[in-house]
């Protein structure tokens, strides 16, 4: 079974819509690692694809919490907070994000969100005593460690090395053959309807001052 794997879609529609088409034709099966919700202006609609995706499983990231109360705004950056009251403003769909699971095995690998609440990057000093996938910090990598693979596919929404692309990862659960995936959509469009719905300055700047690899 080939299974798409993907989080951090960050309320961004147009992101979402190019992630779905460049996969519906060739996966079996798809994995959300979670923060579907926050930052972007889309986030009913974000969750309503998701949520229909074939054989879907999806989990609960820091910003579904964020969206349901149950982790506390006031310890995000300025930024963040400000990203989360316009995002949250118009967001309706509490019934998609109740109760969602933590964690789930594919094949050999714990996949979470990610590990303990930490921000993990290729680099973090971390031991692994199982293979994990996990999302949270944006960045796509795959690390070995003591004989266990740490793999991050990237972030659909929000990619933080380049704002204009969308990243995700293919698994072959049979083989665990791992496919890391990227593609291009257009962020202009998220940016205009940004500021069509009056988000500060700030959090334009946040988008615009990313760097693009189609630059």
């Amino acid at each position: 079974m080939r299974v798409a794997v993907f989080g951090d879609v960050h309320g961004n529609l147009i992101a979402l819509e190019r992630f779905v088409a460049e996969t519906r034709a060739t996966v079996d099966a798809y994995l959300c690692l979670g923060d579907v919700v926050d930052y972007g202006p889309w986030n009913d609609e974000c969750l309503e694809i998701v949520c229909q995706l074939p054989g879907i499983v999806f989990l609960e990231g820091n910003h579904e919490r964020l969206f349901l109360g149950t982790e506390d705004l006031k310890h995000e950056l300025p930024l963040v907070q400000a990203f989360f009251k316009h995002s949250h403003a118009s967001f309706s769909r509490y019934d998609l994000i109740q109760k969602l699971p933590r964690r789930i095995k594919l094949g050999s690998f714990e996949c979470t969100h990610t590990i303990g609440g930490q921000s993990l990057y290729v680099d973090t000093p971390i031991d692994l005593v199982s293979n994990h996938i996990i999302g949270h910090t944006h960045h796509q990598f795959r690390v070995e460690r003591a004989g266990f693979t740490l793999l991050n596919p990237g972030s659909v929404g929000q990619n933080r090395k380049w704002i204009d692309m969308v990243d995700f990862a293919i698994v072959e659960t049979e083989s665990e053959e791992i496919s890391m995936r990227s593609v291009r959509y257009d962020v202009d469009m998220f940016v205009s309807e940004l500021r069509r719905r009056h988000y500060p300055a700030d959090c334009l700047s946040y988008y615009n001052r990313k760097p693009r690899k189609g630059a």
